[in-house]
Parts: C-alpha cells; structure tokens; sequence
C-alpha cells in the first residue's frame, strides 16, 4: 500500500510537468509574446529551483518535518495559481510564476528524502515507483495534447488547476517522517560543506549544472521547433510523451543496472547520448525516424542521469544533510542550471534559430564529461 500512495503522488506531480512542459510555451505564444519572452517566463519557471529547494530543504532539515513542508507545499502552489486566470501582460505573468513555482519547486525533494527512506535500505525500488511520475506525465502529455487539438488551448489553465489539486490530495496519503524511523539519538552530525568536498561531491552538482543547462533550448523551444516545421500540437504531445515512455522502460530495469554497474558510469553514459541527443534535433527533427530516435534517447539524458543522481546523493550524504544535499541537487541543476540555459537560450535564439541552440545545447553537455573524470564513486553502492 505505502508504494501505491508513494507512486500516486509521482503520478500527478510529474502530470503537471507533462502540462507545463510541452504546451506552456504555446499558450505564452497564444497570449502574445514573443519568443524572447517566452524563453524568458520559463527561464522564471526553473529560476525559483535555485532558491526555493535550499530554504525549504533548510527548514525541513532543521524541523524534521518533512510531510507538513510537502503538504503546505502542495496547498501554496494551488492558492497562488489562482492567479494566473486574472493575469494580463509580461509583468503579471512573470510575477504569478514566480509565486507559483516557488511552492511547486519546494516540494518534490523533501518528497524524494521521504520516499528514500520510507523504503527502508531497498532504495534500487526507488526507480520502480518513480517511474510512475513518468507515466503520469505521458498521460497528461497525450490527454492534453488531444484536448488542446478539440478546444485550443484555452483549455491549457483549468487543465492545470485540476492537476494541481490532485497533487494536493495526494500529499494527504499517511507517510512515515523520515526522522521518526531512520534518525537516531545522538547520530553525529557532519557539516554538508565537508561531505561536498569529500570524494569530489561538488564535481557532481556542476555535471548536474551542465547537463541541464543543456535542456534550455528544449524545454523552452522544442515545441516551437516542431511547430515550425509544420508538425501539429498532437504529433508534439506524442513526440515529448514518446521520450517520457522510453524514460519508463529505463526506469523499469534501473535497479539491475544499479546491481551491475557504477553510478558514475551510468552518468557517463547518459551524458554521451545526451549530446548526441541534441544533435539529432538540431539537424534532423525533419526527418520523422530520427527526431523519434532522439525522443527515445530521452530515456538516457533525463531517465538513467536522474535515477542514478538521486542514488548518488543518498548514499552520498548523511541523513542530517538530505534535505539540503537533494535541495542542491535540484536548484543547482533544475534550477540554476534550466533557468540560466532558458535565459542563455532566449538571448540566442534570433541569432541562431532553434537548430543552432540545439547545437550549441550538444557542446555544453559534452563539457561534463570533463567534469565527472575526477569525481569518485561513493562507498557502498
């Protein structure tokens, strides 16, 4: 039951991203901005991950309160999208999705420590119940993506309200706090900035800044990319729910991978089909086979990198500095590093149009690899 409640809540949080994702470019299109703009207001979507995951990691790690975060979390992101049906204009919109996401992105990595370890040292399960996220995400992609092509795309904002209050009901399942069955009296504590340094910790959160400084020209205009090139919003949805199936299946055998193989050659590994990932978008997205084989490397440059960070981190870090050290991982690489690669993105894209941002989106996964050389694998996994 514990893992149906766990996975529920995947399931939804990750459906609002299959919303947002792939269509929230088009309805920022649909309202009048320009592709600047958008890149922009999305760029603010992922900028609120570098600061709201650390002061809510902070207070849940000095509290030990994790579930009361997520569950005020959850309530606060519904409350302040409220907002965007009253929104008129770039400065509105810029504000409504800063409050917005600064409660959205505070949620899912005290979730992430609470999951971890309400399963109890099994944690290879932990890609078996997280793929559920991803499944919630293809529905959502799909189920959208066909609503959008009957209604337009006004149907985009209630669409939203009602995924986000689904997450909120989800947030009230019975979950065990982390510090009531893994924390014991008298555990030494050791300070998060000596565990950064050990082992070349520090190397792992500037892959994780590359990689997703990466994703900005797709998270911001691959949608629009396609659009161009004549491809209707249904043939989009089922190109970003095909990446996202192929994220599943990974998922599905990532605990025999983590049996057999190394995280840091799991990463090396997502990181070489990252770039050719972006490659492929960039000079081939017309031909139809092939932009379907760089969906499904998808699998590699979110799927395999995510589940084999998470194990990294856990193992990585002690239980005192999880909430903090799973913040970092999600405000220094989905936050700093998405927003800024929005933001780089959006300053390019006039002069270099969307095949040259997924070029340049290839050149900078590739300068990961010369960050992960060095870092060590952590004991125990």
């Amino acid at each position: 039951m514990l893992q149906v409640k766990l996975s529920t809540f995947y399931f939804f949080y990750f459906a609002l991203l299959g919303v947002t994702a792939p269509y929230l470019s088009l309805f920022l299109d649909s309202e009048g901005f320009s592709a600047a703009e958008i890149g922009q207001l999305t760029g603010l979507l992922m900028a609120t991950k570098v600061l709201a995951p650390n002061i809510w990691g902070a207070i849940a790690d000095k509290t030990q309160k994790r579930l009361v975060l997520v569950r005020f979390g959850a309530l606060a992101t519904l409350l302040s999208y409220v907002g965007f049906f009253m929104a008129e204009g770039f400065w509105q919109y810029a504000s409504m999705i800063i409050l917005f996401s600064f409660f959205w992105n505070a949620v899912l990595p005290q979730f992430e420590v609470i999951t971890l370890h309400s399963l109890k040292g099994e944690t290879n399960r932990y890609s078996l119940i997280r793929l559920w996220g991803s499944i919630g995400f293809v529905v959502a992609v799909i189920s959208l993506g066909w609503l959008l092509q009957e209604s337009g795309i006004s149907a985009f904002a209630p669409s939203l309200f009602v995924v986000i209050f689904a997450i909120f009901l989800a947030s009230l399942f019975h979950f065990d706090e982390p510090s009531k069955c893994i924390l014991k009296e008298g555990e030494p504590s050791v300070r998060l900035l000596d565990e950064l340094k050990l082992g070349g910790a520090y190397l792992f959160f500037g892959v994780s800044f590359l990689l997703q400084l990466s994703h900005g020209a797709y998270y911001s205009y691959y949608s629009l990319h396609l659009e161009a090139l004549g491809y209707e919003k249904l043939q989009i949805g089922a190109l970003w729910a095909l990446g996202v199936i192929a994220e599943i299946v990974l998922f599905s055998v990532m605990h025999y991978w983590h049996r057999r193989h190394s995280v840091k050659l799991i990463m090396a590994i997502a990181l070489f089909f990252s770039g050719v990932r972006w490659l492929m978008i960039a000079y081939f997205s017309d031909v139809i086979w092939m932009l379907v084989v760089a969906q499904i490397l998808h699998a590699f440059s979110f799927g395999a990198m995510h589940a084999a960070s998470i194990h990294y981190v856990h193992h990585h870090f002690s239980i005192a500095n999880q909430g903090r050290a799973q913040a970092m991982y999600s405000s220094l690489g989905f936050g700093l590093g998405g927003s800024l690669g929005a933001l780089l993105m959006a300053s390019l894209v006039n002069q270099l149009g969307y095949e040259g941002l997924f070029a340049a989106s290839a050149g900078i996964v590739f300068l990961a690899f010369a960050l992960l050389k060095p870092m060590q694998q952590p004991k125990g996994i």
